[in-house]
């Protein structure tokens, strides 16, 4: 927490030479409510931290056994490629249901609402459920020509519709749904006149939109597409409805079987918590590239005012 300064305007007085005014000193102005409440703070912090640590209910060793077991890793893996493809899924399709949305034809303005309509407004709980058992609904999935006999390709939809792939559909579509909404805020915060200016140019509409509106519409959907990818990677865990074999499916598996439930739930916290962790740095690095020359681009984090505040000192200015 750095504290402010106060100054006091005065008028300079010359030094015992008549040439060189006075030095003034600057006051910081002490916030010593700031300081006790950051003390409570972090004496009920290290409270609760000790009161964890010594909790013998929560089965240290067996969170240390399992922390780094095989299984673990494997759940892993599983969590970090599903975040990945359902994050790439719906950003793809994110922003093409998004410049749909933004179009003159009314017929794929309205195809869009309507995606946007229904996997925004139902439970991402459910989306995953009913493509798991989608082969209740259609036993196989035909490619052929509509309205006609002929057929194609055909597959067996219980074996075309995994639980991996069951879990990537769902994950990715209601992805696109969100992500074309903060797609399409971030190009309508785009001035229309530069769309203007690159038609009148010349540039095709295509052109215009990957060329001159996307790059500046960036900074806008940077800092909630990031939010949107830290949510992804906990919302994997959803999938254990289904025995996607992700991180949680596998904790589950463990803890049916040693009935260490807590121990568990504890080890799969610890993972959750690192990758997010580690999710965190590459979006505040692009929030800071793509926010240049604006105010977010010169944000402090809040470890580093903590520093900053412990270490300033008065300073001395000379005033002319």
């Amino acid at each position: 927490m750095a504290p402010s300064t106060h100054t006091v305007d005065a008028v300079p007085r010359l030094g015992g030479d008549g040439a060189h005014p006075e030095r003034l000193q600057t006051v910081p102005v002490r916030h010593w409510g700031r300081w006790v409440a950051a003390v409570l703070a972090a004496l009920a912090l290290i409270g609760l931290l000790g009161s964890l640590a010594k909790n013998q209910n929560l089965h240290w060793d067996v969170v240390g056994h399992y922390l780094f077991a095989d299984l673990i890793f494997d759940g892993l893996v599983t969590t970090l490629w599903l975040t990945v493809a359902a994050m790439a899924v719906g950003l793809a399709l994110g922003t093409l249901v998004a410049v749909m949305r933004l179009s003159a034809n009314p017929v794929l303005a309205g195809l869009s609402s309507l995606f946007v309509w229904a996997f925004r407004g139902t439970p991402l709980l459910v989306q995953i459920i009913f493509w798991a058992y989608a082969a209740a609904l259609y036993k196989h999935v035909l490619i052929g020509i509509p309205f006609t006999t002929v057929t194609f390709v055909r597959f067996d939809t219980n074996s075309l519709l995994t639980p991996s792939i069951a879990a990537l559909l769902a994950l990715g579509l209601n992805e696109a749904a969100y992500a074309s909404e903060i797609v399409r805020a971030g190009i309508q915060s785009v001035d229309p006149g530069q769309q203007e200016a690159a038609h009148s140019l010349g540039m095709k509409p295509a052109l215009t939109m990957r060329r001159i509106v996307l790059p500046q519409a960036m900074k806008v959907i940077i800092p909630p597409m990031g939010n949107e990818t830290i949510n992804m990677l906990k919302t994997t865990a959803y999938v254990s409805v289904i025995a996607a074999h992700d991180l949680m499916s596998n904790i589950q598996d463990v803890y049916a079987q040693n009935y260490q439930v807590i121990p568990m739930l504890v080890v799969a916290a610890l993972w959750y918590l690192a990758l997010t962790t580690v999710l965190s740095y590459p979006q505040a690095r692009l929030e800071r590239r793509y926010g240049r020359g604006t105010a977010r681009a010169a944000h402090v984090s809040p470890l580093r005012r903590m520093f900053a505040g412990v270490t300033t000192r008065p300073t001395t200015e000379r005033k002319g």
